[in-house]
């Protein structure tokens, strides 16, 4: 039936009009893993006998309830999800890609895999990502590459490069990711898919395996604007186990976003920095065409000036190791997982630059430095938003490279998420669309960045583009 398919929006018509089951639902995801994922590689652990037991659960409830009233108490009832390896689940692995971790079952859910839960997804495994989220590869698992579901020879891009992919194999409904400086938008970006990350606070980082704790942001990566905004309406608001989550109402995305058609009024800024010296013409013209998509829905499009996005770099190379140093501290190897000797090469260099950065002598020259510079990017973006609405540019640089593209380039990452990273170190919410694709059939990454809690607006017009073009329809031919 290739159920697999779906948007998480036509598989809930389809279980309430009871065109199929949820079991039938799932199955088909879990056939399409058995079937591809060899090649794909998306998937560290996968979940086949407790998925298919909620499943059968989920119908048992689905007839007792009624299949409209049920909907309304578990909104994502039945659902297919994917989740990156570094969110806690209880009773499932959770290896953050690791080795350090490789045998670690955790005995709780991170908030985020709990609220999944309580509004009654399915969990059908854990996906592949950079070992402990270092990199925008995924070629820095421990484990193996994951490849891209456009081209096989190809990198997903990364952290979250398994859940992308899942997505863009079809190979689950929606996935759950988690972004640092990229790890969200811009594998997003490499497979093609919807890629949304909230602003820091909106959606609670407990249970997620700190990178870097000042800007880690779990969010959604699915097929369609709409299902992302279903699910950050399950994922967002105030949760008691980590202060640093906002206790800011949370409003009803899909319903605000509900008949979006056009953009008049909004105020489009775009910066000329972020068409770097280097950027694949490719990616500039798609994204410049989408540009003009928005103008002709009204928008209003400015050019804009930004901080050069190379301050971001060296912000976040600083900042990112020096977080890594302290949070990888407590991996010893006595109270849980494997000794420090088994880190990856990836894991010692950040451990040791972050070290040298807070260390004796250093820590003003480097890391109390970054903080200001991160200051000033916070103020720029103020500065900006206090022009435009939105801002707008590509997500990535380039398309997906090929595999084997990380080898011998330490700052590989960093160059790849050079766009992204100044509104991730200043805690903003931005979103990746397709806007197209290369003439090599790679996809293109269109970025839509926002002032702090402007989700709703994002997904406004994120959907007003959505519905005016049809790049998110295409789907990746393995």
């Amino acid at each position: 039936m290739n159920l697999n398919k779906l948007t998480i929006l036509d598989a809930k018509e389809g279980l309430i009009k009871r065109q199929f089951s949820v079991k039938e639902l799932v199955n088909d995801c879990l056939s399409r893993i058995n079937k591809i994922d060899d090649k794909v590689k998306a998937f560290v652990t996968v979940c086949e006998k407790e998925a298919l037991e909620d499943a059968e659960r989920c119908d048992t409830q689905k007839q007792r309830c009624g299949d409209t009233k049920i909907f309304e108490k578990f909104p994502l009832l039945g659902i297919p999800f994917a989740i990156k390896d570094n969110f806690c689940t209880k009773g499932m692995r959770t290896t953050a890609s690791s080795k350090v971790l490789a045998n670690y079952v955790p005995v709780y859910d991170a908030t985020v895999v709990k609220k999944l839960k309580e509004a009654g997804a399915i969990i059908l495994g854990k996906t592949n990502m950079d070992a402990w989220a270092h990199g925008s590869s995924t070629e820095t698992s421990d484990f193996f590459t994951t490849r891209n579901p456009w081209n096989l020879e190809r990198l997903p891009g990364g952290s979250s490069g398994g859940s992308a992919a899942a997505i863009a194999a079809d190979m689950a409904v929606a996935a759950i990711g988690s972004e640092t400086a990229g790890s969200i938008r811009q594998p997003a970006a490499w497979c093609g898919v919807v890629g949304f990350k909230p602003t820091y606070g909106r959606v609670s980082r407990y249970g997620v395996i700190a990178m870097a704790s000042s800007t880690d942001s779990p969010g959604p990566l699915t097929k369609t604007v709409n299902d992302a905004a279903l699910v950050l309406n399950v994922l967002a608001g105030k949760d008691e186990f980590d202060a640093t989550s906002s206790p800011k109402k949370v409003p009803d995305y899909l319903k605000g976003i509900k008949g979006t058609r056009e953009a008049r009024g909004i105020r489009i800024g775009v910066p000329k920095e972020y068409f770097v010296e280097g950027i694949d013409p490719e990616v500039k013209n798609k994204v410049l065409e989408a540009i003009k998509v928005f103008g002709n829905l009204g928008a209003e499009i400015k050019e804009i000036s930004l901080l050069n996005p190379k301050y971001s770099v060296a912000v976040y190379t600083i900042l990112q190791r020096s977080e890594v140093s302290s949070n990888l501290a407590r991996y010893d190897g006595i109270r849980y997982g494997n000794s420090r000797a088994a880190f990856g090469q990836e894991a010692k260099r950040r451990i040791m630059l972050g070290t040298y950065a807070l260390s004796a002598g250093y820590y003003d020259q480097y890391y109390l430095k970054a903080q200001k510079v991160r200051t000033i990017i916070c103020k720029d973006f103020v500065q900006a938003f206090q022009k435009v609405d939105l801002i707008i540019g590509p997500t990535s640089p380039c398309t997906a490279l090929p595999l084997g593209a990380t080898k011998d380039a330490s700052m590989f990452g960093e160059l790849q998420d050079i766009l992204v990273e100044a509104s991730s170190i200043a805690g903003l919410p931005g979103i990746n669309l397709n806007c197209g694709f290369s003439s090599s059939g790679l996809p293109i990454g269109l970025q839509i960045i926002g002032p702090s809690f402007s989700e709703e607006l994002i997904l406004k017009m994120s959907l007003a583009y959505e519905q005016e073009t049809n790049w998110h329809k295409k789907k990746a031919q393995i």
